[in-house]
């Protein structure tokens, strides 16, 4: 039986496939063109702005990597994770996207390591997923280099 797809944060992306339709939701401030990832649905971030209206926008699909690190150990609580089955380390990668002037945090896709990446290396925004159970895979993104393809 297929698995239910489900965003593990609601509202953080839009689609389920490759390409164009795979997108990470930002938002942006009407007043200052401030963009904010994670989304901001209250008040504009920015210090020096007043505040505006702040609209909902797709965020570049591309962009290069800024910084990058691996994780080779079960990160503390509230990080879910099964204790039963063994660590698998990843990559995070840092995500410059120049039109929106915002840095994105992300896990790499799987199997690109860190001896995959350098900085200035173009990224793209994939779908992933995060874990999954019987019924459910809760989805998230991933950086994945240009040209490669899972």
């Amino acid at each position: 039986m297929p698995h239910t797809r489900t965003p593990a944060v609601a509202g953080w992306f839009d689609g389920e496939g490759e390409g164009e339709d795979f997108r990470l939701l930002g938002t942006r401030c009407s007043s200052c063109g401030s963009v904010f990832f994670p989304r901001e649905d209250v008040h504009c971030r920015n210090p020096q702005c007043a505040g505006g209206t702040l609209e909902e926008v797709p965020l570049s699909r591309k962009g290069h990597i800024w910084s990058y690190t691996d994780s080779r150990y079960r990160p503390p609580s509230p990080y879910v994770s099964n204790p039963e089955l063994p660590w698998e380390p990843y990559a995070l990668i840092a995500v410059e996207l120049v039109a929106e002037r915002i840095v994105v945090l992300g896990q790499a896709a799987p199997g690109v390591t860190v001896a995959d990446l350098t900085v200035g290396m173009e990224v793209e925004a994939v779908p992933g997923v995060l874990d999954e159970d019987a019924e459910t895979a809760r989805t998230i993104w991933h950086w994945r280099p240009t040209g490669v393809r899972a």
